[in-house]
């Protein structure tokens, strides 16, 4: 197993004299591959939370990252509970995945190096109110997203893709954008 901690926690776990205690918490918690006490739990997921390192260095927590090593943070709001997961992403052009996932233009695959239970206890008991209409699903159309109105982007926007402001009521001042997103109909 990869060694978890840097030197910086090792230099607090010392001055804390917690090192023991995160060496047994590795020791009893960190798997390299998903359980079947895992499993259940992270397949009921509607998302998840996805880090890595972007190419200037920055922390980046996005579904689109540009970095193979990756974190994954999988939480139940409903009933409190969380699973972190580490390891290395890569994606191959015509995964045969790609027809089980409507609206997905590519497969990432997680070649898993550590995953284990984080303590739930800062996490707020929270429930769906609705499911996002953007959201691609079987049998039905994804709505086109709204920021693709905003006129500063129109002539960037994919061949495949211009004209979409008019399908949509026309264009919009990325300041009308900006309303749209504080009133949640971004």
């Amino acid at each position: 197993m990869n060694e978890m901690y840097s030197q910086q926690h090792r230099q607090l776990q010392d001055q804390h004299d917690t090192r023991n205690l995160a060496d047994r918490v590795q020791e009893l918690i960190v798997e390299n591959q998903i359980s079947e006490q895992h499993q259940p739990f992270i397949e009921s997921r509607d998302f998840f939370f996805m880090t890595t390192i972007d190419h200037r260095g920055y922390p980046t927590c996005s579904y689109k990252v540009g970095n193979p090593k990756i974190g994954m943070l999988f939480i139940g709001f409903e009933t409190p509970h969380r699973i972190r997961v580490h390891g290395e992403a890569s994606i191959q052009e015509g995964d045969p995945l790609l027809s089980e996932y409507p609206g997905a233009d590519m497969i990432v695959r997680v070649s898993i190096s550590e995953i284990f239970v984080n303590c739930p206890r800062y996490i707020h008991r929270m429930q769906r109110i609705e499911s996002s209409k953007y959201v691609p699903q079987t049998g039905k159309d994804t709505p086109i997203p709204q920021w693709k109105r905003i006129d500063a982007v129109q002539d960037a926007l994919p061949t495949c893709e211009k004209g979409l402001a008019e399908k949509l009521g026309g264009t919009i001042m990325s300041e009308e954008y900006g309303e749209m997103v504080m009133k949640g109909e971004g």
